[in-house]
């Protein structure tokens, strides 16, 4: 331990000309040069430094001078090496001064230490010039124990060494991490993996992270530094990179990871789940429940449906019609506030894509208890509606009920029946007398056809165009509508919050009820106000109705769960949410709703992409929509998709052109779909 005498007094500030020949110092590229005064002129230096190259710069930026001199007169040449002399004899001195031993002694004394006094503690033995640069070059390159400021010094309090310590030692790992990461990343591309770092998982989590979330991951310029020294594109060799290292498979769904979807639930959900499974399930007639189990129900769903929520009934009383339109009654099963509803509300809604379904509740609970299975009693809330002979609403009820689902129908198999069965004929006209009255109040049709992408277990896609006029389709759209609305009408005129969809007038129309043409259709659909959710009912321009909720999928959608919950609320079944827990529950279902909503149409943009990643140099039909700035904006309608096509001088094209494009370039991962004139 060094000994020191602790004196500080005021520093005699030595005040010298510059001149010519003074040995001076200055810092650059983090390092100290040594250097000798050349010429001095306003306050800036011309100097020959230790590396012999000359620089001018101002006296302000010199980090050490003295008044030791070297003879001008005595040439470049040896100008040069006597100022490297002089540089290796400071650094020699750097080795004799223990600034960790200084501040053990000094940092009680929370001062500012001159750098004379410093310098009389490090070499107590008349110290000179040399010295003083030595004392310099030492506090430079140590900061962890002494703040550093021209010349002179502050010692860091305990916790300050302690963190800079720490921040050393993280530096330290990641300056080794890069080096690591870059050489085995070079060694993957190159298909060599003999030599992998211990923390060849924390780098792949590291560029994992740099590909989903860019800059905004929080390992973004570590992420950066491994791919430089790796010579990886960070743009466009990353994805390849995260291939190799077996982090990705090549159609993996990264939107998953962007926008955190849990694709399997916890354990407490499942258990939970499983529990309520194992319960035994006694559904009893009551005063609450009325036995519907005489009616001849029936399913309309897509063929790969599992979870059926819907089931109708029609009757033909002679002087009219009775509909019934039953839904399940999740809310018998899934109580407010337990493990499966907390994890219902924070996914939102159940999840479609091409190549995988994503359930808002297990699916075990889902396509069991929750499910209108053929043959299985299942308790429901059923809408009863009369209707005249020719279709219209006579009056209606809303009550709890007890069903059992007789048939379970496709679309497919509706549409096979549509002109022989008496009971889809009755149901097709109650559709389309239904859907006449929505236009006659102003409802905006929008007729495009959906595009049904599936992939195979093998990842090989096949397309098909879905008419969603056809009878099955028709039928069950506009019935399920009109179920939303009566219970819509329902709730208003018991004055019970509900989760209410309303809608402004479009900005323009451009055709009357269903007559406009695929591009009309596309352009009317931009110009449609966005829905808002709502606690209370206003007017929804885009169907034609007074009020609207959406209720008819409570084991898909937490929106219409919780807007049954308020219908069997009404009833009697349970107690209500509150205004103030609508509006919540409105609020907390915005951020999952809108990624579901991007996932799906990302989702069936990419497998409809790959689809046509095999189609290159095909000629296809397209539909001018637009024009932009130096394109215009085409809908390929056999796929219903859109693509920018390059404007051509020789050629005038305008909304509404039917054209024919070929193919030229398609890229599921990047998004990328470039075509050409045919």
């Amino acid at each position: 331990m060094v000994h020191l005498t602790l004196t500080f007094t005021t520093a005699i500030v030595m005040v010298f000309v510059m001149e010519s020949g003074n040995v001076v110092e200055y810092i650059d590229s983090k390092k100290i040069i040594c250097a000798v005064v050349l010429e001095v002129k306003n306050h800036r230096l011309r100097l020959l430094t230790e590396t012999n190259r000359e620089v001018n710069l101002s006296a302000s930026r010199l980090s050490h001078k003295c008044e030791m001199r070297l003879d001008p007169s005595m040439g470049r040449s040896k100008m040069v090496n006597a100022v490297k002399d002089i540089a290796s004899r400071r650094k020699t001195l750097i080795s004799k001064i223990d600034i960790k031993e200084l501040w053990e002694v000094l940092n009680t004394e929370q001062e500012w230490i001159d750098l004379d006094t410093m310098t009389g503690f490090c070499f107590p033995e008349s110290p000179n010039c040399d010295y003083e640069s030595a004392v310099v070059r030492a506090f430079f390159t140590n900061r962890l124990y002494f703040k550093f400021n021209q010349d002179r010094f502050f010692p860091n309090t305990e916790d300050q060494v302690k963190q800079k310590i720490a921040q050393e030692r993280e530096t330290a790992r990641r300056n080794r991490m890069i080096e690591e990461g870059g050489e085995w990343l070079k060694n993957v591309l190159n298909d060599n993996h003999s030599s992998q770092p211990e923390n060849k998982t924390h780098i792949a989590n590291i560029l994992k992270s740099f590909y989903l979330f860019g800059k905004e991951s929080k390992d973004y310029s570590l992420g950066k530094a491994v791919l430089a020294k790796a010579g990886i594109d960070p743009d466009e060799e990353v994805f390849k990179v995260l291939l190799k290292l077996d982090v990705f498979d090549k159609n993996e769904n990264t939107d998953l990871y962007k926008y955190k979807v849990a694709t399997s639930f916890p354990d407490k959900v499942m258990g939970r789940a499983t529990e309520q499974l194992d319960l035994p399930q006694e559904f009893s007639y009551n005063s609450m429940r009325k036995d519907l189990t005489m009616l001849s129900l029936m399913t309309i769903d897509g063929q790969s449906t599992l979870d059926f929520d819907d089931a109708i009934s029609i009757e033909d009383h002679g002087d009219h019609y009775r509909l019934g339109i039953h839904i399940v009654d999740v809310g018998h099963f899934i109580k407010k506030g337990d493990s499966i509803d907390q994890e219902a509300l924070v996914r939102g809604s159940s999840i479609y894509m091409p190549d995988q379904k994503i359930p808002m509740i297990p699916a075990c609970f889902a396509e069991n208890l929750c499910s209108l299975i053929s043959g299985q009693l299942r308790p429901a809330i059923s809408i009863m509606v009369k209707l005249s002979k020719s279709c219209e609403i006579i009056d209606y009820e809303i009550i709890p009920s007890l069903i059992r689902v007789e048939r379970q129908l496709t679309y497919y198999d509706v549409n096979t029946i549509a002109q022989d069965s008496k009971e889809i004929i009755i149901l097709r006209d109650i559709a389309e007398q239904f859907r006449q009255n929505r236009m006659a109040a102003g409802a905006v049709q929008i007729t495009l056809p959906d595009i049904n992408v599936w992939v195979n277990e093998n990842n090989e896609v096949s397309v098909n165009r879905v008419n969603r006029e056809s009878p099955g389709r028709m039928l069950v759209s506009e019935i399920m509508i009109m179920a939303n609305w009566l219970m819509a009408q329902f709730l208003s005129e018991h004055n019970a919050p509900a989760i209410y969809r309303c809608q402004a007038a479009p900005r323009k129309r451009l055709y009357k009820g269903n007559e406009g043409s695929l591009f009309q259709n596309c352009m009317q659909r931009r110009l449609l106000s966005r829905f808002v959710l709502n606690s209370e009912h206003e007017y929804h321009s885009g169907l034609g109705l007074d009020a609207y909720v959406t209720a008819t999928s409570p084991i898909r959608k937490y929106f219409d769960l919780a807007t049954q919950r308020q219908i069997r609320a009404v009833l009697g079944l349970e107690e209500p949410y509150s205004m103030k827990e609508i509006d919540n529950i409105i609020q907390m279902l915005a951020q999952p709703m809108s990624c579901v909503s991007k996932l799906q149409f990302n989702r069936h943009r990419y497998w409809l992409l790959k689809y046509l990643e095999k189609r290159i140099g095909q000629k296809e039909e397209g539909i001018v929509l637009y024009k932009k700035r130096n394109n215009s904006q085409v809908l390929l309608s056999e796929y219903m998709i859109e693509c920018d096509l390059p404007l051509s001088s020789d050629i005038d094209l305008k909304p509404e052109d039917l054209i024919q494009i070929t193919i030229q370039h398609v890229d599921a991962r990047k998004n990328v779909l470039s075509v050409f004139m045919s």
